[in-house]
């Protein structure tokens, strides 16, 4: 019988490979990240998320570094989402976003699964989630 004890690993962190430090953190910022100051020269940043999990963006140039051979992925597999006070606020951060230069993906709309939602672009193509319950929900 087995008498180790069990480890489970637990989540922890969320990390994101960027072509331009800059324009990622900026991007996040404006979705309310708390991204420290003056971080955007910085090759690896870091950033706290309310329910203690972590959000980390690595440039390309620093996973080539100890991954050589590292390309840059075809196509999106994980996507990010951030909950909205209310569908309006979807709209409206939709709007802002696009306003600022930012590519929309998926205009806001009512969605079959009770949410207000849309869909918006990081700099390096990433989806972005906005949601928030419908008001009928």
């Amino acid at each position: 019988m087995d008498t180790a004890p069990r480890i489970t690993p637990r989540f922890d962190l969320v990390g994101l490979v960027v072509s331009d430090m800059a324009a990622s953190l900026a991007f996040y910022r404006r979705l309310g990240l708390d991204v420290p100051a003056g971080a955007e020269s910085a090759p690896h940043v870091e950033a706290a998320l309310p329910g203690g999990l972590r959000i980390a963006w690595d440039t390309e140039d620093v996973i080539r570094s100890f991954d050589p051979g590292w390309t840059r992925p075809v196509g999106n597999r994980v996507g990010l989402a951030f909950r909205c006070g209310a569908p309006a606020e979807v709209d409206a951060v939709y709007e802002e976003l696009v306003t600022a230069g930012y590519r929309g993906h998926l205009k806001p709309w009512d969605a079959v699964w009770g949410q207000r939602y849309a869909v918006v672009l990081d700099p390096d193509g990433g989806e972005v989630s906005l949601f928030a319950a419908s008001e009928a929900a």
